[in-house]
């Protein structure tokens, strides 16, 4: 995981299909490496990126209920 100025492709920002529009939502892209996440609310903001392979473990994670309340 890193920060900073990771290239990215500022057109390619997408959120989940399930976000139900409250502002409370990252935004993904992909990243050279990997995938950057950033706060919706704060598109000039902060992004951290994430390996291609952890972002496959973190998305795995998720589906599995690993992070279940």
């Amino acid at each position: 995981m890193s920060a900073g100025d990771t290239p990215v492709d500022e057109s390619l920002w997408r959120k989940s299909r399930s976000s139900v529009g409250n502002g409370a939502c990252v935004e993904i892209t992909t990243a050279t490496p990997g995938i950057a996440v950033r706060d919706s609310t704060d598109q000039a903001g902060p992004r951290i990126t994430y390996s291609a392979a952890a972002w496959r473990n973190f998305g795995q994670s998720v589906r599995q209920g690993h992070f279940d309340l």
